[in-house]
């Protein structure tokens, strides 16, 4: 394994101590002009207060989410993986840019940068098939986790996922970064505190369920330095290399793709969904599919329902107000109900509960989900407490959408024991048919 720019031993070295070492010398070294954020001045903290930080994964989502990290005072993005030189260099730029200077480091292979004992913590932004293997390398690596959605491919990889986070110690925050978005607090306290009624049912949109594996025309495969195409593939079966793959033609390929699109949306979705109906530590019993929507049953009697939108980013009525945005959620009580999305903008049944809510922004700042979302998974990182999307909150949010995707997949009705996570038939004996599509085989050497 190579890197793209060598690793020197004071980067291998402890941050802190590099630092203290600099110090003790620095009264015998020649006068050296120091940066006004490397000494903590403006708004960015002293460079030994910061946190660290690798990227894995340098796609369009890595950009956005990077963009609003880079807001924050006291982290520092320091270096950058990706298997495709072109996102490694464009990555780079654009870290390189936002500082003023030219340290971002780059490499081919993840298992480099996370082999380096100065980064903190890593963001995980590759494809769906990489996201929860890179999480556990990480963290038993040593590093705190930020991962995007959806966090993991199957049930199986979830709970491995979140096993190793418990066994490791280390601060874990899922991308949903909704749960950090003020619209969706505020929606979600009226639904905790009985400002609805009795909760009934709760909302949430989905894309339309959609599987294939179909393999594109092969192609000449790049040479590694350009696409590592062995390395893009990880856990996936080996096919033959096509661009359109690598471009993002990727997404509703059942090899590479969760639950046949259905946690595109629905882990962010659906979580908010367990948050309003404090069932954060369970899962639905029940989950039926239907012709527009996968309904789902808790024990407490409250539903589910997960909606198909029927074009990737469109509302279509009457089940949510075309004004509210993408990912829009509804939550249904007997009295009263709230809806919102990415807009910003919150429709009530009940004009009284106005004044319990945010206004609607006119132009939301952008970056600003992921940047407090980053927020809160830095204070975490620095008091160590559990962020709002820990890797429990996510074990139970996508297990409750990978039974959803099972369910519609299977085409009939199944009963998931939320204690042992597993499909069960009435009578509580195993659903050996369900139960495969808990895990996929998964390809050497990371199986």
């Amino acid at each position: 394994m190579r890197n793209e720019m060598h690793v020197s031993g004071s980067a291998t070295s402890s941050r802190r101590g590099f630092l203290a070492a600099t110090a003790a010398v620095g009264a015998a070294a020649l006068p050296t002009i120091v940066s006004a954020r490397a000494l903590g001045l403006g708004e960015a903290a002293a460079a030994s207060e910061r946190i660290t930080l690798g990227v894995i994964g340098m796609g369009p989502r890595a950009t956005h989410v990077v963009s609003g990290m880079m807001k924050l005072p006291d982290l520092q993005v320091v270096a950058i993986a990706d298997v495709q030189a072109a996102r490694r260099d464009k990555g780079k730029a654009l870290v390189d840019e936002t500082y003023g200077t030219k340290d971002c480091m780059v490499y081919r292979d993840f298992r480099e940068l996370i082999a380096r004992k100065d980064i903190d913590a890593v963001l995980v932004a590759t494809g769906d098939r990489w996201h929860a293997t890179a999480s556990i390398m990480a963290a038993e690596a040593g590093k705190d986790v930020y991962s995007e959605k959806p966090c993991g491919l199957t049930i199986d990889l979830c709970q491995r996922l979140a096993d190793t986070i418990k066994k490791t110690g280390r601060v874990y925050q899922a991308g949903t970064q909704r749960r950090s978005v003020p619209n969706w607090t505020a929606a979600v306290k009226l639904a905790q505190t009985g400002r609805l009624g009795k909760l009934k049912s709760l909302h949430a949109s989905i894309y339309e369920p959609k599987i294939s594996n179909d393999w594109l025309p092969a192609e000449k495969t790049p040479p590694p330095d350009t696409c590592d195409w062995n390395l893009w593939l990880g856990i996936a079966p080996w096919r033959p290399y096509n661009a359109q793959y690598v471009q993002g033609k990727w997404r509703g390929v059942h090899d590479f793709d969760a639950g046949a699109q259905i946690l595109e949306w629905g882990v962010h979705t659906a979580d908010l969904c367990q948050w309003a109906n404090s069932a954060d530590g369970t899962t639905p019993l029940e989950y039926e599919p239907r012709e527009d929507s996968i309904v789902c049953r808790y024990a407490n009697g409250v539903e589910l329902v997960l909606d198909y939108l029927k074009t990737p980013f469109g509302v279509r009525e009457p089940k949510f107000n075309t004004k509210l945005g993408t990912c829009p959620a509804k939550f249904v009580g007997e009295s009263a109900w709230v809806a919102t999305g990415d807009s910003r903008r919150i429709d009530l049944s009940d004009e009284s509960l106005r004044a319990e809510v945010p206004a609607a922004e006119e132009k939301p700042e952008q970056f600003i989900a992921a940047k407090l979302h980053s927020r809160n998974f830095v204070d975490c990182i620095k008091s160590r407490q559990s962020t709002v999307c820990n890797a429990d909150v996510m074990r139970k949010s996508h297990i409750t959408c990978h039974a959803a995707a099972t369910s519609w997949i299977l085409g009939r009705k199944l009963m998931l024991d939320p204690v042992r996570e597993l499909f069960v038939t009435a009578d509580g004996r195993p659903d050996n048919e369900a139960n495969r599509f808990r895990s996929r085989p998964e390809r050497n050497p990371w199986a």
